[in-house]
């Protein structure tokens, strides 16, 4: 059933590797309800295996202290792999961090634009920042207009914000946070907003 211990359990509930008990069980019932197979309009019965999988292993508390031991997932993600960003930033590194967000929701709305959506969770993972230190830039991209909260609880890019991507030349500047080919770079996974639960 599911993916096996290859697979990132946390990302398949939305909720953050520091999680507790509560949440997993939130966003369980509420993955839950839209992916039983007995929901005629969202049922799905390989992805409810795959949740249930999960969340057997995160709902207890042995299990879930020897998968994290071994997920290389949580420990990539406790390591920033994507880039180091210090807590203090100057503008520069600011600016860089919003176009690096607007590149992930510009690619992930290229990849499916009916399905354009990308989870906080996911954007900490590719961003190597704490859902906290993300707030604070989501706000801004969304207050600006750039972005917008999708139906299923992730972030999509607007209009206007694929307009500033292309104003601001973002695919094509060499001092981006993103390597050059990003579309490899990023999970197809990512793009899954319908495996997304708002925090």
């Amino acid at each position: 059933m599911g993916k096996g211990i290859s697979a990132d359990y946390y990302e398949i509930l939305q909720v953050n590797p520091k999680a507790d008990q509560e949440m997993i069980e939130r966003a369980y019932r509420l993955l839950a309800k839209r992916y039983h197979p007995d929901n005629q309009d969202t049922g799905d019965a390989g992805k409810f295996g795959t949740l249930m999988e999960a969340y057997l292993v995160l709902s207890n508390p042995e299990k879930r202290a020897a998968y994290d031991f071994n997920h290389e997932g949580v420990k990539a993600h406790e390591e920033n792999f994507f880039f180091n960003i210090q807590p203090s930033r100057n503008s520069e590194e600011e600016t860089r961090l919003y176009q690096a967000i607007l590149l992930i929701l510009y690619v992930a709305r290229r990849a499916d634009v009916t399905k354009p959506g990308v989870g906080t969770f996911s954007l900490e993972k590719l961003l190597g920042l704490s859902e906290k230190e993300l707030e604070f830039h989501l706000w801004y991209l969304k207050e600006k207009g750039w972005i917008q909260r999708a139906e299923t609880g992730g972030f999509a890019i607007t209009v206007n914000g694929v307009d500033a991507v292309i104003e601001k030349n973002l695919l094509l500047r060499k001092d981006r946070l993103l390597p050059q080919d990003i579309e490899s770079s990023l999970s197809p996974s990512l793009f899954d907003p319908s495996d997304e639960v708002s925090n």
